[in-house]
């Protein structure tokens, strides 16, 4: 940890360099604890939090409020949650963050997001799709109408892929509107509307406004309620792209969410054109990884979901190098794409369809799951077997694939072969 010196350091100085190293951490938030007797700071790199430095309490409060005037917070304030946000440039880096004030038993919590869009510059190419999924994301925005959903939890990196798919569509010949909370990032040629439920403006009143605007693409910062949902789905069978995100684990689980919404199923089959479901798993460095022989279990998990035998993959050196954060350097997005056919247009406009029914239909098309996705990234390098299990239910998820396969997971033994 590092140890700042309070008497002599002057506070804006502290936060700026907290800030600042931060940044060239590569950390995407920055957590500021209250405790009993210090203000603890945390940053968080590829998705888990480190200690960075303890700031005495007799400081914290002047901290804070440095913090506060940087984000054009109310500083007498402290009873209440805040939102702000700091833009400008801190010791030479340009900087764009999201600040939240939570008031606590100890005092003042404050979490600063630091926003990196520089993968979303970099357009979709850059966002780690197997060849296959990026095949159906390239014919899915391809369509002049339709609703292309991205889902996942939150920082699961659907910003960065919604942005990406902006930056695509960004032709001087399209009219793109968005209705975003809060506007993450202000790009070029695009017309960004603020929501703001204060004074009434929110999705749905922006959402009919939108559409006398003769929009060809609309980007939905989120759909949250029923009366968003209907409208982005009324919307884009009008002739219009509609792009969205919405929290949900997967393709079957967004299109059970969207009908648990009251969707009208005749205008979800006609809409939906696809589901883009993804989570970040930390990757391994490629400067000092190295081989190990598979476990039984892992041969097992190989065999039944990508009918592959392996023997060797790559896992991180936990002793890390000087390139990297104990063998993980950056994260990678774990994908599964569903571009909607037919078959499940016509089934989604049956009432009586049962979940087993539409889960056997999503997931014996061409859908490379996300365990499916998961497995290949490890086979190739990019990730650990170790980061697939912890976010994906990977027991589940094969039982589920091997039924709807009729595959009998009981068949094979520990080391992936099947039992005769």
């Amino acid at each position: 940890m590092i140890t700042y010196d309070m008497a002599k350091m002057p506070i804006v100085d502290v936060v700026d360099d907290i800030i600042f190293n931060a940044v060239k951490s590569g950390a995407s938030d920055i957590h500021f604890d209250p405790r009993d007797d210090f203000l603890m700071v945390r940053i968080r790199i590829d998705g888990d939090l480190q200690d960075y430095t303890e700031i005495p309490k007799m400081y914290e409060r002047n901290l804070i409020t440095r913090i506060k005037l940087l984000a054009n917070m109310n500083i007498t304030e402290s009873r209440l949650p805040q939102d702000g946000s700091i833009k400008g440039n801190i010791k030479g880096v340009d900087l764009e963050t999201r600040v939240s004030t939570l008031p606590t038993n100890e005092g003042e919590k404050c979490v600063i997001r630091i926003l990196d869009y520089s993968r979303s510059l970099e357009g979709i190419d850059a966002l780690g799709f197997n060849k296959s999924n990026f095949f159906k994301l390239k014919k899915m925005i391809a369509e002049p109408n339709g609703i292309i959903l991205v889902t996942g939890a939150t920082g699961s990196g659907k910003s960065t892929t919604v942005y990406s798919i902006l930056q695509v569509l960004n032709k001087k010949e399209t009219n793109i509107i968005t209705v975003e909370d809060p506007i993450e990032m202000n790009i070029e040629g695009l017309n960004q509307v603020q929501v703001n439920s204060e004074i009434g403006l929110d999705f749905s009143t922006v959402l009919r406004s939108i559409l006398r605007q003769d929009p060809n693409i609309i980007l939905i910062g989120e759909i949250r309620d029923s009366e968003t949902a209907k409208i982005a789905v009324r919307a884009s069978i009008t002739g219009h792209l509609v792009l969205s995100t919405i929290h949900t684990n997967n393709s079957l689980s967004t299109i059970e969410r969207l009908l648990d919404m009251n969707v009208e199923r005749y205008l979800l089959s006609s809409a939906l054109s696809g589901i883009i479901s993804q989570r970040l798993a930390k990757k391994v460095c490629p400067y000092c990884h190295i081989k190990k022989e598979t476990t039984p279990y892992e041969k097992k998990v190989f065999k039944l979901a990508l009918n592959k035998d392996v023997k060797e993959i790559y896992v991180p050196n936990l002793s890390g190098c000087d390139k990297c954060n104990n063998g993980y350097r950056g994260r990678i997005a774990i994908q599964e794409v569903l571009m909607i056919n037919d078959e499940i247009k016509n089934a989604l406009n049956e009432e009586r369809l049962e979940k087993e029914d539409l889960n056997k239909l999503v997931y014996t098309s061409d859908v490379i799951t996300m365990l499916q996705d998961g497995l290949l990234k490890v086979l190739d390098g990019s990730t650990s077997f170790d980061e697939i299990y912890r976010i994906i239910d990977v027991d589940d998820d094969l039982d589920s694939y091997c039924k709807i396969r009729n595959i009998n997971n009981d068949s094979f033994n520990d080391d992936g072969e099947e039992i005769l």
